[in-house]
Order: structure tokens, then sequence, then C-alpha cells
């Protein structure tokens, strides 16, 4: 899925517009979902970043939290091949997804509400055309509350927490804290609690069994 010229969200489209003017090479558009549509695990961000996805046209690609992921996800055995920044690598997933709640760039990597929700419809469709999907992933809190509002519960239906899990209609969610740099640099987030999650995910999924 791409819409580069999606004008729904006007801050937004005002951001990409900028970008585009500045770094005419750039992606600068939504940045679709990467991955295996039949795959048994999604993996939810919250939004492309300016440095990453935004640049490089593939979600989670460009930026130490792409780096972490891709690496972390090849670590345990849901991704092949040998990440690159610029996403000009032989990466491929294996039984899994991965996208964002937000498809454009936000300003400061915040997303507004309105921004969210009107963005939204395009997360339920994804997790509808899933047919074998069994473990959701979500990265950070607000992923979490956009995964349950797509799926139609209320933001409460589930803490948050890192390594928190909870089932709605056969679907296991499992929520990390996101994987961005500021969380890597402070110590909250570690490789080993990063992995951990993952593989929690394999184990749930007896991938490779």
């Amino acid at each position: 899925m791409s819409i580069p010229d999606c004008a729904l969200c006007p801050r937004l489209v005002t951001y990409r517009n900028a970008n585009r003017r500045a770094e005419p090479s750039w992606h600068n558009a939504p940045a679709p979902p990467f991955g295996d549509i039949n795959g048994r695990l999604l993996i939810v961000g919250l939004a492309p970043g300016r440095m990453g996805a935004n640049r490089t046209g593939r979600v989670f690609t460009g930026d130490a939290a792409g780096r972490m992921l891709f690496e972390t996800l090849i670590t345990t055995g849901f991704a092949t091949g040998t990440y690159r920044d610029d996403g000009r690598d032989d990466v491929e997933l294996r039984d899994c997804l991965i996208t964002n709640a937000v498809l454009c760039a936000p300003p400061g990597n915040k997303p507004l509400p309105v921004e969210e929700t009107t963005c939204r419809p395009h997360l339920t469709d994804l997790i509808k055309s899933m047919p074998r999907l069994q473990v959701i992933v979500t990265l950070g809190d607000v992923a979490r509350r956009n995964l349950l509002k797509a799926l139609g519960k209320p933001a409460s239906a589930m803490t948050g927490g890192h390594g928190v899990t909870a089932e709605f209609d056969g679907i296991t969610v499992i929520n990390s804290f996101h994987c961005s740099r500021l969380n890597l640099n402070t110590g909250r987030l570690t490789a080993g609690m990063f992995a951990a999650i993952f593989e929690d995910a394999k184990k749930r999924l007896a991938l490779f069994a």
C-alpha cells in the first residue's frame, strides 16, 4: 500500500511537502507495510521517522529503531539477510509483517490524536487482510492503544508495559517498549529485553517446530 499524495491530514501534508523541498531524493510519502501478508506475526510501530522510513521508503529502515528491530528479527529467526540503513539490502521477513499505526512521518515523531484516528482504517484493513494472523507485537504504548482501537477494543482493554500480553478474538497481543534511540540509550530497553519479546512470539507460534 502506498498513497504518495494522501491529503487527509493537513499538518502531515505540510510536513511532507517541506521534506520534499528540502530532500527531493527521499521517499517523502506514506511508508507502506513490509513483509508477508500471509504471516502469522504483525509488528506495529507508531509512525515513520523523518530520517528513517520517510527517507528510505521502507518501514523501520534508516535509523536506530530500525537497526534494532531488523537485527533482532534476524537474530530470532523472523528475518534473513543483512540489514542496511539505506534499505538496499537482502533482508526478507519470515512469517511476519511490519507496519505503523500512522503511515506518514509526523513533526517531532509525534502524530496528533486526530491523525492517529484518521489513519487507523489502514491498520484495521491490514489486520483483516492477514488470513493467518495469530500474534501482534506493539512497539510502545501509543502503538498498543491504536492497535486495540483498530481491533474494535477500548484503549483500556490492555494495560501498558514491556512484555504485557492479552488475547482478543484469538489474537495474542504482546506489548514492548519502543526500540527508539532514547529508550536504548537510557537502558529502558536492552537488546535482551527486546529479543525476549520475539522469543515469546516465536514460542506462541511454534514457528520452527
